[in-house]
């Protein structure tokens, strides 16, 4: 992308309600301005950025991809990954990002689950092609290069927008599902662009603010939650491809707002630079995917004199609920329902709780997502016919509508910011030699929120954790195998035969106790 590149032409056809159109005006507002301060030194113009995404939307178009097509995405992040991002929504198309870390047959279930009509990977999944035929494959690797790019390179950027209504799919996010399959949530461009909006004015958005972007963009909380603040508000973002603490550290220096999971303040507080000092110019913490613990809270703001504002979002929604910009910030809780979102804690028939009273958090608003590709039977059970949406999660409300949530009323496990259901997890262990049956549990971890644990039932000897590891290479992420496992006789179980696994995460509750 070169910096000298920028937004111009005339809008060619009329637009209604697409998000992208809302993003590019607020780009076109001031194009010279950094959109990007790189890794190497190097910076990056909001009138080059989307002037590059529109290139990618020129090669999209040229390679078949039209209004509603999938675009299914599994690269590392980088500036040219914004920008295919980017040109995805110019074009009308619906962008479908997959975590880097998943391996080649999960990337086979979503390829076959989501249909799209081309595979941007990161060059591991060429293997791939001869089973899926119908399916263009584009590379793009952690350095922008690739056959993706090079179409690009060889593409005028285009500045033609489709014209999509509010309604219209932007985006799928896939997530774990009740019985292991992943579902992917469909969510429009009034999905995206609602939340956006009341996130820039809870979080006091302003043109002088500077994100610091260490999050992956294959996740919500990087793709829409941070970087669609900045965006929305034409500010600049210090890109770093990961997060390291050290780096993020020196970095702060330079920004005013920091979005991360709980791991990323673990980290910085292992640091001995961290000091009210050294973070003197940020003006707020963000914390979420993740829960926080009291103790991270405390001693971040002991050390820096910052109180973590947490918050409380899913695939689904985007974000429902924040602890307030101005007003007291509790360990422990996440906050008051977002503007123009209605949250509640409710039975199982929908009828909501007395405040105080341990319930099912349910929420409904224009953040709310259309429902799951393909799945309309598990949409009807988890949307209910007036629009609550069934979290999964129980919590509790204050008088004052404060939500804090208590518990999970499914087995989700929430490592680092990522999601790994139980099941998927288990019918793999299940087929490893000498391993009669498994449960796996979540439990608190100091530095990942949550850790995935193993309880094992083995056939004959003991297992060790190094050999459950090497038999779940290629077949699992790295983040969904277990970092402990634990041998057994048998497995606790109710009356009605079911694992109780509330009964072993109390028993393995203190596993990565410091």
């Amino acid at each position: 992308m070169s910096s000298n590149q920028s937004v111009s032409g005339t809008i060619l056809n009329r637009i209604k309600d697409s998000f992208f159109h809302r993003l590019l005006h607020a780009a076109t507002i001031a194009p010279d301005r950094i959109a990007l301060y790189l890794e190497d030194g190097s910076s990056l113009t909001y009138g080059s950025l989307y002037a590059r995404a529109g290139q990618y939307a020129t090669a999209l178009l040229a390679a078949g991809v039209r209004q509603g097509d999938r675009v299914v995405v599994q690269v590392e992040k980088s500036p040219q990954t914004l920008a295919l991002y980017l040109g995805t929504l110019q074009c009308g198309a619906v962008y479908v990002p997959l975590n880097t870390a998943y391996t080649r047959e999960e990337v086979a279930y979503f390829l076959g689950d989501a249909e799209p009509k081309i595979f941007v990977h990161g060059g591991n999944a060429i293997a791939l092609e001869s089973r899926f035929p119908q399916i263009v494959f584009r590379t793009l690797d952690s350095a922008g290069k690739g056959t993706m790019a090079d179409a690009a390179d060889q593409s005028a950027s285009s500045t033609q927008i489709v014209d999509a209504g509010g309604a219209d799919l932007a985006a799928i996010v896939y997530t774990s599902g009740t019985t292991g399959r992943s579902k992917g949530a469909m969510l429009s461009h009034h999905n995206l662009s609602s939340n956006a909006d009341s996130l820039v004015k809870a979080w006091g958005w302003s043109d002088t603010d500077v994100l610091l972007h260490a999050l992956p963009i294959f996740h919500v909380h990087g793709l829409f939650i941070a970087l669609h603040c900045a965006l929305l508000t034409g500010t600049p973002m210090i890109w770093l491809p990961k997060f390291v603490a050290s780096q993020t550290l020196e970095r702060l220096k330079d920004a005013t707002v920091l979005m991360g999971v709980p791991t990323f303040y673990t980290r910085l507080l292992a640091e001995s630079g961290l000091t009210r000092e050294s973070v003197e110019h940020v003006r707020v913490f963000i914390s979420g995917s993740a829960p926080l613990t009291p103790q991270t809270f405390a001693e971040f703001e002991e050390r820096t004199g910052h109180r973590i504002l947490e918050r409380y979002g899913m695939s689904e929604t985007i974000i429902n609920t924040t602890n307030p910009l101005e007003g007291e910030r509790l360990p422990g809780t996440v906050g008051y329902a977002l503007p123009g979102v209605q949250a509640r804690v409710a039975d199982q028939n929908g009828m909501e709780r007395p405040r105080g009273e341990v319930g099912m958090i349910e929420v409904r608003g224009p953040n709310v997502f259309s429902g799951y590709w393909r799945l309309p039977e598990k949409t009807r059970e988890e949307i209910r016919a007036d629009g609550w949406f069934i979290t999964g999660d129980l919590g509790v409300m204050a008088e004052d509508g404060r939500v804090s949530i208590v518990g999970r009323g499914k087995d989700l496990v929430i490592s680092g910011g990522y999601n790994v259901y139980p099941i998927e997890v288990e019918e793999v262990l299940d087929t490893l030699p000498g391993i009669v049956e498994s449960a796996v549990i979540g439990v608190p971890h100091p530095d990942f929120g949550e850790a995935v644990v193993a309880v094992i039932v083995p056939s004959e000897k003991d297992l060790q954790l190094e050999y459950v590891l090497s038999g779940l290479v290629d077949r699992l992420a790295r983040f969904k195998q277990p970092k402990a496992i634990f041998n057994v006789a048998e497995l606790p179980r109710n009356t009605m035969g079911k694992v109780q696994k509330n009964v072993l995460r109390e028993r393995y509750a203190k596993t990565f106790a410091r």
